[in-house]
């Protein structure tokens, strides 16, 4: 199996979750933070719906919520190992500061994870009709 074909390849570069080479997300729009969360459509190679159902993606906030206490966790310990004592200013500003920086990344991959959940691998786009 091709690394290309795997799924964690194709959760990690946002792409289309049945035949892992269309984007997800438009280029140039990762840290843009007024065009961050726009998605394509469907994918550009096999049509794929990138958003299969009105509503589809609230299960992603389970997924950016765990992500999220993940962050905060390692936040909380990394302070704790800089500092001798961990205020409340110096988590809040620190948590503020992670969570905008990492917004993008927790958002995409947060639906990158949901829709793969759904949406199985087919193989590369040449190799079915849509």
């Amino acid at each position: 199996m091709a690394w290309k074909d795997a799924a964690l390849y194709s959760i990690l570069n946002t792409k289309c979750p049945r035949c892992h080479e269309g984007d997800m997300f438009p280029k140039g729009t990762f840290y843009n933070f007024r065009k961050f969360s726009e998605m394509n459509e469907k994918c550009s190679c096999c049509g794929q719906h990138f958003e299969p159902e009105p509503g589809f993606y609230y299960g992603a906030m389970f997924v950016s919520y765990a992500f999220s206490t993940a962050i905060f966790i390692g936040v909380w310990i990394a302070l704790s190992f800089m500092v001798k004592e961990v205020t409340l200013t110096m988590m809040i500003i620190a948590l503020i500061i992670s969570v905008v920086v990492l917004l993008p990344i927790n958002f995409r991959l947060s639906r990158s994870i949901w829709i793969h959940i759904f949406i199985r691998y087919k193989g590369p786009c040449n190799t079915y009709k849509n």
